[in-house]
């Protein structure tokens, strides 16, 4: 090929549209036996390796600016997304702003967080320290706000088994700022006894990211279990969330939260689930019981209990090609 064809095929090939992304990455949580690395570029590495369209990572402590552009260079040259996984800051705010600044050089696109690391009803043993807390919740989120404003990347902070879907809406309505919303976990908030498409209505509206994963219920003595199961074979309405969040969103990511584990127990029937909840009352019950009985589980719930770190694997990997497969059929990539 002569120098003139050269160049010319070469620049249609730049000016040609890059492919669109695939919306559909993972957490990695979603790799609870295998654990891999979290940190980003290692993580997106192997999420890459697997088909997956990006994912939320975390930045190892004071990276350096050649592992930044590491970072930003493989997400820009295969067309992926990433978000950064950081706690809320404590007292001091120094190194939160860090990440946030360090994670926009890199590539990323919002910010993930928590205010607890736990689960409501088993970590608090009574309304007081529930009601600590909350004081605690507000005033780190107050930190964190403004840095995610300065650095112009939305901050999503996850309904994480710790408040209610009214609770979020207020932290939501009082914190009012373009930089700040929801990382809309869609199974969650079946152990505080909203169902799914309540929580994600009542979040839409703010959603910056999200954990999406389908949940199967099964009664036991002291109320329900609570398990991920793989996409589309679950209770929640994939297709309906899926599209309220895009109308919200257009180009809202879904990160997959696939917990491979056995599953959890929702005590709704104790004293002690109760204490936290003061504003909770017997509709909330009868309601959660009601699509519990209404839905029993398809197949087994699943359980690693008892099997070897191979099988265990092996289970993790199957659910996981599955929930991938369901996400190539059912979620379209982002608009250009």
């Amino acid at each position: 090929m002569n120098r003139r064809a050269f160049l010319s095929s070469s620049a249609a090939a730049f000016l040609q549209p890059r492919p669109a992304r695939f919306h559909f990455g993972f957490t990695p949580d979603s790799f609870a036996i295998l654990r891999p690395q979290r940190t980003a570029l290692e993580f997106l590495q192997r999420v890459h390796s697997m088909g997956a369209g990006g994912g939320q990572a975390a930045l190892p402590s004071n990276p350096d600016p050649a592992y930044l552009k590491q970072v930003r260079e493989f997400v820009e040259t295969n067309n992926l997304y990433w978000e950064l996984l950081v706690p809320l800051p404590q007292d001091d705010a120094t190194a939160f702003e860090a990440a946030v600044k360090a994670a926009k050089e890199a590539g990323a696109e919002s910010i993930r967080s928590v205010c607890l690391s736990g689960r409501r009803y088993e970590t608090f043993n009574s309304l007081d320290q529930w009601n600590d807390f909350v004081r605690t919740s507000h005033r780190r989120i107050a930190l964190a706000v403004p840095i995610a404003e300065k650095h112009k990347l939305p901050l999503g902070l996850e309904n994480h088994k710790d408040w209610t879907a009214e609770e979020m809406s207020d932290l939501f309505r009082k914190y009012s700022s373009e930089y700040f919303g929801a990382c809309i976990d869609f199974g969650n908030n079946l152990s505080l006894l909203d169902s799914p498409m309540e929580l994600i209505e009542a979040l839409a509206p703010y959603v910056v990211n999200t954990h999406i994963k389908d949940m199967a219920v099964e009664e036991y003595p002291d109320g329900f279990l609570l398990s991920e199961v793989p996409l589309g074979s679950g209770i929640v309405d994939l297709p309906k969330a899926v599209a309220l969040l895009r109308a919200k969103r257009p180009r809202v990511k879904f990160s997959l939260d696939m917990l491979t584990r056995d599953p959890l127990k929702i005590p709704c029937l104790t004293e002690k689930y109760w204490l936290t909840f003061p504003n909770r009352h017997a509709r909330y019950l009868a309601r959660a019981l009601a699509l519990v009985r209404a839905n029993k589980p398809r197949q087994p719930l699943p359980r690693v209990s008892g099997l070897s770190r191979g099988e265990a694997l092996a289970l993790e990997a199957r659910i996981l090609d599955q929930c991938l497969a369901w996400a190539r059929q059912n979620l379209a990539p982002a608009r250009p």
